[in-house]
């Protein structure tokens, strides 16, 4: 319980301890009223035989008060601190009533027929969309779930997270042989063709590379020469491969099956074989992917991607306006009115509830209501008989005020009818 939930017990505790105060002051008076009017008229009643009524009802009602002061007494305490037996008895049987407690709860709560029944009438999974289907409830939800990332996220190690994921590195990614995956994955990319898109766009490329760098192709072949060609030869020799060049890769660029476009299936085809069958290439691969993840550089990408993660995780939870918050919102606003519409996911969301509920009830109803008896065992017997005392005590002390009461007209009507038949 929080500090709030203890201060706010603490005072709901000494407001019913001062109205128990009240009661228990107005039942006492009433017995001392009742006192001394029976003494006024057992006085009087010589002079005034009217008054023999007024004593009758006076000591029923002393009788009542103190019959049922002694009844409500006994509950809590020995009367007087008199061990007269059969007083005190929640001090006494403390154990008894929270076994009795406890078995009663069980039985008449811990049922799975009456928890089914009461969840075919709430309906849950639709109460529950209805909920989250509002705004503010989403958002309430959203900053708990918020609440509770931002806990953990405190509460966790860097050291074990980047340990965890430095060794889930090592088991799927340096441990696995990726070479006949990567052939696999290569061999159905050439088949499918979804690899001629890149051929297209490198084809593509080329083209406008060639297009755009006329000069330098034509002063490359003019350094290249021999001193001793004439400088007009170079030229016209540039241009000429200039346009070879152009017209070869526009020919690759506009002509699906050129040869080079071809010759590039061919050459993808064998490596994606090699990748799966042969030694020397699969070695090569493998060769290649450790060098790439290796230790220290898996120890640099584990903390590198949980520090970025983390980082990322902390702002957007703590931010209200973050990105992250308002898809979380949106989200569980989304499943809300889904929960509330879809007739078919709510019938499934009530079904696993019922049967969650149910076996909860049917396998741990033991250990659920031994936290009933194991608790009132734990309390001492003046504790106990304090604790239920502030709780009910303020209503048993109208027993004492009805007992005095119907005390005093007993009194009255027997008295009364004893003169009537008698006399």
């Amino acid at each position: 319980m929080t500090s709030s939930g203890f201060g706010l017990a603490a005072v709901n505790d000494a407001a019913k301890a001062v109205a128990l105060r009240k009661m228990k002051r107005l039942a006492t008076g009433l017995l001392i009223i009742m006192a001394v009017i029976f003494a006024v008229a057992f006085a009087l009643q010589g002079r005034y035989p009217w008054l023999e009524y007024v004593r009758a009802a006076a000591e029923g009602g002393m009788v009542g008060a103190l019959a049922d002061w002694f009844a409500v007494t006994a509950l809590f305490k020995h009367p007087m601190g008199l061990k007269i037996p059969h007083t005190a008895i929640i001090p006494r049987k403390k154990d008894q009533i929270g076994e009795s407690l406890g078995q009663f709860v069980q039985e008449n709560f811990l049922s799975r027929d009456v928890i089914e029944t009461k969840l075919h009438q709430f309906d849950v999974a639709r109460s529950a969309g209805g909920w989250l289907a509002k705004e503010e409830s989403a958002t309430r939800v959203a900053q708990e779930v918020a609440t509770a990332v931002g806990a953990v996220l405190e509460v966790l190690d860097d050291r074990d997270v980047l340990a965890l994921l430095e060794s889930l590195a090592k088991k799927h990614m340096l441990a696995p042989e990726w070479s006949s995956t990567l052939g696999r994955i290569m061999q159905r990319v050439i088949i499918d063709g979804h690899h001629k898109p890149a051929v297209d766009l490198l084809a593509e490329r080329a083209e406008q590379w060639v297009t755009a760098n006329r000069s330098m192709i034509v002063s490359l072949v003019s350094e290249r020469s021999p001193s001793w060609v004439p400088s007009v030869v170079d030229t016209l020799l540039g241009e000429k491969l200039y346009r070879e060049f152009q017209k070869f890769a526009q020919g690759v660029r506009n002509d699906p099956e050129h040869s080079l476009r071809l010759s590039i299936d061919t050459w993808l085809e064998k490596f994606a074989s090699d990748m799966q069958s042969d030694e020397e290439m699969i070695e090569r691969v493998e060769a290649l992917k450790h060098s790439l993840l290796g230790d220290a550089q898996l120890r640099e990408l584990a903390a590198t991607s949980w520090s970025s993660i983390k980082a990322a995780l902390v702002d957007a939870m703590e931010n209200p306006e973050s990105e992250l918050r308002r898809s979380l919102i949106a989200a569980i606003r989304d499943f809300g009115s889904r929960l509330h519409d879809d007739e078919h996911l709510a019938l499934k969301v009530n079904t696993w509830v019922l049967n969650a509920v149910g076996y909860v009830v049917e396998n741990y109803r033991g250990q659920i209501t031994s936290l009933i008896t194991d608790t009132v065992a734990r309390w001492d017997g003046k504790e106990t008989s304090e604790k239920i005392e502030l709780q009910v005590g303020r209503d048993l002390q109208f027993i004492r005020i009805n007992g005095t009461v119907v005390g005093s007209l007993a009194g009255l009507v027997i008295f009364s009818l004893a003169n009537a038949l008698l006399r």
